[in-house]
């Protein structure tokens, strides 16, 4: 039906009193001056520590294959491009080129992501070191966040290590490596999880651990490292002094609050390759989009990525971390509901 002339101007009304409302920004004056503060200080850290600042796209033909990352799609000459989710494909292909150590610190976009510590646009620092492995990049995070504190005043965090093995075992009881996938379909289960009985090995270990190990962490800065290989996305697998394969990739975790995604780097092509493939089979089965492989980063992998370990850091949720504040719309100027 047509609305009538009062309904239609109510709505308008209501629209223009919701937009007086929000035009202001979402982070207060003093909260802005402490940002600007610290995306200053990450740029002096990286300078002291000789790591070239790179800028690259935020609008691409391709995007990622990972499940649990849905890309914003655009429209740019009548064809569907993307954007950007992290530089990592752009930076990688840079590594190729051998232009060395680098950093990048700008937006990335993700959908379905809003929600106290999700907006869709976000700051991310992400950077990589050559001929490092994963624990020296640790120690560098470690000190750049140490920096930061101490930039800002504040108290340096107390910092912890633990493997994923330890932290899930002291929760649970059980070897998240070795442990038959039936039993964390019954730990799922168990903690409210009614209809995971069918989930796959990396979904409930995904949610076990956000669920009940991450509120067991100690708070501070802490370390996971030694993933699980189902959830080793683009780091290498190796095996442990035990015999068991793992991924050789680390989580970080600042008082609470997940901070940081680090890999010692994958460099085989055709294993690039076969994971992005798998990626898809995993999308396809659960109804989400294919997406198409990146042929770029694939002839940048097949010409030679160096030995080397990348990490990301979320800027806006350090903010939140380092001031205690409980949710990402207080630490970013425009949150998604005053675009």
């Amino acid at each position: 039906r047509v609305a009538p002339r009062t309904e239609i101007k109510g709505a308008m009304n209501q629209d223009e009193s919701l937009s007086k409302a929000i035009w202001k920004p979402s982070a207060n004056k003093e909260m802005l001056k402490y940002r600007a503060h610290l995306l200053a200080q990450v740029r002096d850290f990286f300078s002291r520590q000789g790591v070239m600042e790179v800028d690259t796209p935020v609008l691409a033909t391709t995007s990622v294959t990972d499940i649990n990352i849905e890309s914003i799609t655009a429209r740019v000459n009548q064809s569907e491009c993307y954007l950007q989710t992290s530089p990592e494909y752009f930076m990688k292909r840079l590594l190729a080129a051998g232009v060395g150590d680098i950093y990048c610190m700008g937006k990335v976009f993700r959908d379905g992501e809003i929600g106290p510590r999700h907006n869709p646009e976000f700051t991310l620092l992400e950077w990589y070191r050559l001929d490092w492995d994963e624990h020296q990049l640790m120690a560098e995070v470690s000190a750049l966040i140490k920096y930061l504190y101490s930039s800002l005043n504040q108290i340096e965090p107390e910092v912890s290590h633990f493997s994923y093995a330890e932290c899930f075992s002291k929760v649970f009881n059980v070897d998240p490596h070795s442990c038959p996938l039936e039993v964390l379909h019954a730990l799922a289960i168990d903690i409210g999880a009614e209809n995971w009985g069918k989930e796959t090995r990396a979904n409930c270990l995904d949610l076990l651990f956000s669920q009940r190990v991450e509120p067991s962490l100690p708070s501070g800065l802490v370390f996971i490292y030694d993933y699980p290989v189902c959830q080793a996305a683009l780091s290498e697998i190796r095996h442990t002094g035990t015999g068991e394969l793992v991924s050789r990739r680390f989580e970080a975790f600042l008082n609470g609050v997940e901070l940081a995604n680090g890999y010692y780097e994958l460099t085989a092509a055709e294993e690039l390759r076969e994971r992005f493939e798998a990626d898809n089979r995993s999308r396809s089965s659960m109804g989400q989009n294919h997406m198409p492989f990146d042929r770029f980063l694939a002839s940048a992998m097949e010409s030679g990525l160096p030995s080397c370990s990348g990490v990301a850091v979320g800027i806006d949720r350090l903010l939140m971390s380092v001031y205690a504040v409980d949710s990402i719309e207080q630490v970013i100027p425009f949150n998604w509901q005053r675009c």
